[in-house]
């Protein structure tokens, strides 16, 4: 038996946990390849026009990775805190795929703990559908705990030996299914890495602060991830000396967050890189361009 774990969306908050679940487990997986122009169009293919550029990527993957596993692993989150609620794609992720693709065999699990239904129930579940006891698949969940800790402390550490460098500082603020994503985020990084940019990425900021940070900005927002966004600028802010804000189109949910956190800028120059297609990289690097020169002549907008 092989899982297939397609690389887009949740696949960018998760991997190692559920890498190394599957790993304590012995169960085989394969990842699908990072994200090119064929798995873009591919996903389009089999989207509405009004889905955004992460889920059009999302169902490419698992357009490429279906006959290469026997299941794939499509979770349904919809809450992760009781009183808030994550991105409606991810609610309805399941779903959309059993519906687009009706031949795949899907491993599902659901997070809602706005309903009693924790992460921790949701991998015992995953245990048993494969054949596992409670007791092993409690052993696995709990290791898969320790390593995904272990790799959230070692990006902090990261962010903290960036923040020491002596070359100009620059916050990546976007969703890891964006900062990551081969097709979309890694253009920008390679393109400010070349240019001697030091980058802190909104993930790394640690994550026991995100709730204080976040009532700095605004005490009541009712999307998780978006929440995890506004703490990290207002923690990094002080400490870069640009921000640059990645978002995919049409995403409600950013649209907001966005707007919150320009109106907080004060001193810290940003830019904000809406991606609605991937057509035109050399806008995007022109853009780059006139931000990083506002940079180096101290030009505050």
């Amino acid at each position: 038996m092989k899982i297939g774990l397609p690389k887009a969306l949740l696949y960018h908050y998760y991997s190692h946990l559920w890498k190394a679940f599957f790993d304590e487990l012995k169960i085989s997986y394969i990842e699908s390849n990072n994200t090119t122009t064929k798995t873009l169009i591919l996903g389009k293919e089999k989207s509405i026009d009004e889905s955004c550029l992460a889920l059009k990527i999302y169902l490419g993957h698992i357009e490429e990775l279906k006959d290469k596993c026997d299941y794939i692993l499509v979770p349904r989150i919809y809450s992760l805190v009781k009183t808030e609620q994550v991105c409606t794609n991810f609610n309805c992720l399941y779903d959309l795929v059993r519906n687009t693709f009706p031949d795949i065999k899907i491993l599902n699990y659901n997070i809602d703990l706005k309903h009693h239904h924790s992460e921790k129930s949701a991998f015992l579940k995953i245990g048993k559908e494969l054949g596992f006891s409670i007791i092993e698949s409690l052993n696995a969940y709990n290791k898969a705990k320790v390593i995904e800790n272990n790799y959230y402390k070692n990006e902090e550490k990261k962010a903290k030996d960036a923040l020491k460098s002596n070359k100009t500082k620059i916050l990546l603020l976007g969703h890891p299914y964006i900062l990551k994503d081969n097709l979309i985020g890694k253009n920008i990084t390679n393109y400010l890495e070349k240019n001697n940019i030091s980058l802190i990425y909104s993930y790394q900021m640690p994550r026991d602060l995100i709730e204080f940070n976040c009532s700095k900005i605004s005490e009541k927002i009712h999307f998780t991830m978006n929440k995890k966004l506004l703490s990290a600028f207002n923690y990094f802010k002080d400490k870069v000396d640009g921000t640059i804000i990645l978002t995919a189109f049409p995403c409600g949910p950013d649209s907001l967050a966005n707007e919150m956190i320009i109106r907080k800028k004060k001193q810290n120059p940003i830019l904000l890189l809406t991606f609605e297609d991937l057509t035109n990289n050399t806008a995007v690097i022109t853009r780059l361009e006139s931000f990083l020169d506002m940079l180096k002549g101290g030009i505050h907008l």
